[in-house]
């Protein structure tokens, strides 16, 4: 029997580049997406294309920042395919309009903490609740995981996305209260902190990004991938990290290092 894995937002970017990887290494996969069914369906077919007939992967639509939507995903996988062994929280959204903090609205910070902050949280709870379950009857074969991919804006003040740089923030202490809490029940949670991705969201910076990283923004001088977050996404859900938990996984090309 293939472990599971449940990735949200995985229709596109990120989220795909994960399931990607994950097929290649023998997941089974709940593809969650919000709006897109068909960049779902596509992901869906990729995957298990890759997965060469060995793999099965189903699409689940939810919205993470609607509590029945959450509960509906996670019924949906234990309907599916009876277990979870990796919960990958990624859906997240951009700030609207890219608004100067001095004019932000009261309006777009709670719909994007909705689905940032609050989405990923109380799914991780309801995950890490049927995980202790399946810890019960599993014994030591059974290792689940939780990742949540957050982004350098954990730490990287811009002043037009405060909203969400403010997010990424708080779910970088999620994944720290939550590895110390499920630690006991042998459930290890990660934060991926991806540096500048090519994906949509970067799409109308990109000839910026282009400027700053050849002129040294990153050590590495290039866009991250997707399938650079897939691969790291990767190794903790094969268990390659076996005594971590709570850690991050700078995937950003190096950009968190100080130099003079």
């Amino acid at each position: 029997m293939n472990p599971v894995a449940l990735i949200t937002g995985a229709s596109r970017g990120i989220g795909r580049g994960i399931a990607m990887e994950l097929a290649k290494v023998g997941h089974d996969l709940v593809i969650n997406y919000a709006g897109n069914a068909d960049a779902a369906k596509q992901t869906r077919d990729d995957c298990v294309k890759l997965g060469a007939g060995k793999v099965h992967a189903e699409i689940c639509q939810a919205d993470v920042g609607v509590a029945a939507d959450r509960q509906r995903l996670v019924e949906f996988t234990r309907q599916t395919f009876s277990r979870l062994d990796l919960l990958v929280n990624n859906a997240g959204v951009a700030s609207r309009g890219r608004l100067d903090l001095l004019d932000a609205t009261e309006e777009n910070f709670d719909w994007l903490m909705g689905i940032n902050v609050k989405g990923p949280f109380f799914l991780s709870q309801l995950a890490a609740k049927w995980m202790i379950e399946q810890r019960k009857s599993g014994g030591d074969g059974y290792k689940p995981r939780i990742v949540t991919v957050t982004s350098i804006s954990a730490y990287t003040a811009s002043t037009n996305r405060a909203d969400y740089c403010m997010s990424k923030a708080a779910l970088s202490m999620m994944v720290k209260v939550f590895a110390a809490r499920l630690a006991e029940h042998g459930i290890h949670v990660f934060e991926i902190r991806p540096g500048v991705i090519a994906t949509d969201m970067t799409g109308p910076v990109k000839a910026k990004y282009d400027a700053l990283i050849a002129g040294g923004l990153t050590p590495i001088k290039r866009w991250g991938q997707p399938e650079d977050i897939g691969r790291a996404v990767a190794a903790i859900a094969q268990d390659l990290l076996p005594f971590s938990t709570g850690e991050v996984i700078n995937v950003d090309g190096g950009f968190h290092l100080r130099t003079i």
